[in-house]
């Protein structure tokens, strides 16, 4: 068997599996059950159920039993939750703290993150990221985009530079655009492309 290679951004973690898992759980601080788990990392319940043993052996995670549910959370008692979630922040961060802040402003239809920091990422090599490339396509206050990425900048320890289109100017078909739908991105809000 192949060994999955360390994810780009985080290559502390054992797997990219690893890492978004220990994101969804140490990010937002829930109690999640193993499939809401596997759901949010995308990951196959076999997969994540795996790693999430891992996790709670290495006493990261704890459990909680409920019926015939297991609920996983941050163990607060270990040392390394607080070093891992701030490493989080920074790299799986952007996703979670932008969908948050950007869902509780009106007309935003959808929102990715392109450029470096995605295709880092998505696995494609490169140069370290300085920033965070957003695109905010709706009809939002712009005041109210900027002011949220100013909210999330400190958290994730870089610039958030936000681009605002109506749908009718994102689905132009400008250089710049073709340019973003052809490289990876990751969803925050909505559909991508």
């Amino acid at each position: 068997k192949m060994r999955e290679q360390p994810p780009l951004l985080a290559p502390v973690f054992r797997s990219d599996a690893q890492a978004r898992l220990l994101a969804a759980v140490l990010i937002t601080g829930e109690e999640l059950s193993i499939t809401d788990l596997a759901g949010r990392a995308q990951l196959a319940y076999a997969t994540a159920y795996g790693e999430l043993l891992r996790l709670l052996d290495a006493g990261i995670l704890k459990e909680r039993k409920v019926g015939r549910s297991r609920l996983l959370s941050a163990n607060s008692a270990s040392p390394l939750v607080k070093p891992l979630r701030e490493i989080l922040v920074v790299i799986a961060g952007p996703v979670a703290l932008l969908s948050e802040v950007l869902g509780t402003i009106k007309n935003v239809e959808r929102a990715f993150i392109f450029g470096s920091f995605a295709a880092r990422a998505q696995g494609v090599e490169g140069i370290e990221p300085n920033g965070i490339d957003l695109m905010v396509v709706g009809t939002p206050d712009p005041s109210a985009v900027y002011a949220a990425c100013h909210l999330v900048e400190p958290q994730v320890g870089r610039p958030i530079n936000p681009t605002i289109l109506t749908l009718a100017e994102f689905s132009e078909n400008s250089g710049f655009l073709s340019s973003v739908r052809a490289n990876p991105t990751l969803p925050v809000i909505g559909s991508e492309l």
